[in-house]
């Protein structure tokens, strides 16, 4: 996990790379985007760990490794993951995997979630504590990204919380900070923040309000743009139906109503009825030769200001399918309009008024 020296570029969401080869060729071709605070450029289809931390069901070791694996042959250079994701487990897998290929990768972790969640706990003797351990599971000294994970709102007006993020900087601790946040009002409280380099936050065809303001005034800013929950908690992914079931430890069952924690984790917020007729309106607009996910994926990438999109995957054929959805052909305006009518109808009045 070298840091890169310096800022790189100066324009949001620049595209590099782009020669439209075979997806075997694409460790050495790929979709790359680079955002002036960040200072560095990650492929635009990373990987998101969380599956193989907890809360998906049980995933093996072996498994977890060899779909780390399957992403970066196909060119994946970013990884996200949490030190809460099987509380360290998730971490402790990337470690290893970076032992074997590290060069050229990127691994943007969290911290916060382990806690408490009250502005108290957002302090600088937390983060060292959080940090240090961290690295210990990651197994290096300086961690590329490190985000505040979804905080209480207040944390965002708090100076000296960005005081001590700014002072692991100078130490060398961490080489970027940023957060990960829950709505859209949050994001642009971070944006406003000088130092902030990259902000995650939940955008897929289903969730369209941060294109409103957060994409825009991430791009003018220089920060970067992490897209999670691409799929909807595999919504988008297009293999479910009203039969299918989820297990006791998966959050799609257990956090359908957001008894575990923000319901906009789940589904992105969208009631699973609904998310299925949203599905089956979008299905038709899928390009001949690739997958429901594939077009989710490749809506998220058609917009300029995102950085990066961080799909998950259980399993090796899963992690190469979602790499490979940098490398269709950008969607028409006529298909952006046809998701913008189907979020109007179905799915807005259930999501855009709370985040």
């Amino acid at each position: 996990m070298a840091a890169v020296g310096g800022v790189i570029a100066e324009l949001v969401g620049q595209r590099t790379g782009r020669c439209g080869r075979s997806t075997a060729h694409r460790m050495t071709c790929v979709d790359k985007r680079i955002a002036q605070r960040l200072g560095r450029e990650v492929g635009v289809v990373g990987l998101g760990c969380w599956q193989l931390g907890a809360d998906w069901g049980q995933v093996e070791e072996s498994d977890a490794l060899a779909v780390l694996n399957a992403a970066a042959d196909a060119g994946v250079t970013f990884f996200d993951t949490a030190d809460v994701y099987g509380d360290g487990r998730s971490e402790t897998l990337i470690g290893t995997f970076l032992r074997e290929r590290g060069d050229g990768i990127t691994v943007a972790t969290k911290m916060g979630r382990r806690v408490d969640q009250v502005p108290e706990n957002y302090s600088r003797e937390n983060f060292l504590a959080w940090n240090d351990r961290s690295r210990a599971n990651l197994g290096v000294d300086t961690l590329d990204l490190v985000q505040l994970h979804c905080p209480p709102t207040p944390v965002y007006d708090r100076d000296e919380v960005f005081d001590a993020l700014d002072e692991m900087v100078a130490d060398e601790r961490i080489a970027a900070y940023g957060v990960s946040v829950e709505t859209v009002d949050e994001a642009l409280r971070a944006i406003a923040r000088p130092n902030v380099a990259s902000v995650q936050i939940i955008l897929n065809a289903m969730r369209l309000k941060p294109l409103e303001q957060v994409l825009p005034r991430a791009a003018e800013a220089g920060v970067a743009i992490i897209a999670r929950v691409p799929l909807a908690s595999g919504l988008l992914s297009g293999k479910y139906s009203a039969e299918t079931t989820f297990g006791a430890d998966d959050h799609r069952n257990y956090n359908r109503n957001g008894d575990a924690f923000d319901v906009g984790e789940t589904f992105s917020g969208v009631p699973y009825e609904v998310g299925l007729k949203a599905v089956d309106r979008l299905r038709p607009l899928v390009p001949a030769g690739a997958t429901m996910a594939q077009f989710a994926l490749r809506w998220i990438a058609d917009q300029p200001q995102v950085s990066v999109v961080i799909p998950g995957a259980r399993n090796p054929e899963q992690a190469r399918g979602n790499a490979a959805a940098a490398d269709l052909a950008p969607l028409s305006d006529e298909v952006h309009a046809e998701v913008r009518a189907v979020y109007d109808e179905l799915v807005r009045p259930h999501v855009h008024d709370r985040w």
